[in-house]
């Protein structure tokens, strides 16, 4: 081979060892701008999920919202924001207030023992009965005279609404359904957050015939349309004026009545006893 094809053999070689490490040149920056690229969406979806979830963790609750809405009051109900539920008849000369908590174990007590009595008496027009209901078992309590939402559950909340929409049926169908509610059935345990569920409370109302099958309570049990009430109720329990901080609590006349040992009779004669006394006063 002539000096003249030798370097010119080695020219081309030189030139394909160029173009070679050209086109490698382009795929390596090709590789990393990809990399970069799909570094980048990484990092913003993990920013907009940390975001995502911090707007989430920020976002008013549904009952923290509820309580900024107009109250719709049920029928049968008076005062404000429709917070006042007295029943029985209107020649009764005393009102017997009763302080519960739906989700209150010994309310359901009180009201497996007693509450047939209570009832019998307020239909035969010996006092008339007013209902008073706290969620402090939810852990809802006041902050500078503000309802505030707490963190123990909702099922006092979401009982309480679904009481509203079963007196908006009617007061027979509210004692009825209060009944159930505080049952030895459908009770729950207080670690329990049964009441919750709208689906559940339904199925305890299936018990009561005037709500059974009701239309007009279910589609308020599922809309909340009573929410807003159940959160000013529970505020009047707040605001009370008889010194009442639990349940069951009985009051008459300003005074709460209460058994031999000096707590809420439990049994239907103590109560009895304990009521009559307070008619006579």
């Amino acid at each position: 081979m002539s000096k003249r094809n030798s370097q010119a053999a080695k020219t081309a070689a030189r030139e394909r060892l160029r173009l070679e490490r050209e086109r490698q040149a382009k795929r390596e920056k090709a590789k990393r701008q990809i990399v970069v690229a799909c570094s980048v969406v990484g990092v913003l979806a993990i920013a907009g999920g940390i975001g995502y979830a911090v707007v989430q963790a920020n976002k008013p609750s549904h009952w923290e919202t509820v309580a900024d809405d107009k109250v719709v009051a049920p029928a049968h109900t008076t005062g404000e924001n429709g917070t006042t539920v007295t029943i029985g008849k209107s020649d009764a000369k005393k009102t017997l207030k009763l302080y519960e908590d739906p989700r209150c174990p010994v309310c359901a007590a009180f009201e497996q023992s007693v509450g047939s009595t209570l009832e019998k008496d307020v239909e035969a027009g010996k006092y008339k009965i007013q209902f008073v209901g706290g969620t402090f078992l939810d852990g809802d309590t006041e902050k500078e005279g503000k309802f505030e939402v707490g963190s123990h559950g909702e099922g006092s909340k979401n009982a309480m609404s679904a009481l509203g929409a079963a007196l908006n049926v009617s007061p027979e169908a509210f004692l009825d359904y209060k009944a159930a509610l505080y049952s030895a059935k459908w009770h729950p345990s207080e670690s329990d957050d049964k009441f919750k569920d709208d689906d559940h409370l339904i199925e305890i109302a299936d018990s009561v015939p005037a709500l059974k099958g009701n239309a007009t309570f279910r589609n308020a049990v599922k809309k909340g349309t009573y929410d807003a009430w159940a959160l000013a109720m529970s505020q009047a329990f707040n605001d009370n004026k008889d010194g009442v901080t639990g349940t069951p609590t009985l009051v008459m006349d300003g005074k709460q009545l209460t058994g031999p040992d000096g707590n809420v009779p439990m049994t239907a004669k103590d109560f009895t006893d304990a009521v009559d006394a307070a008619l006579k006063a």
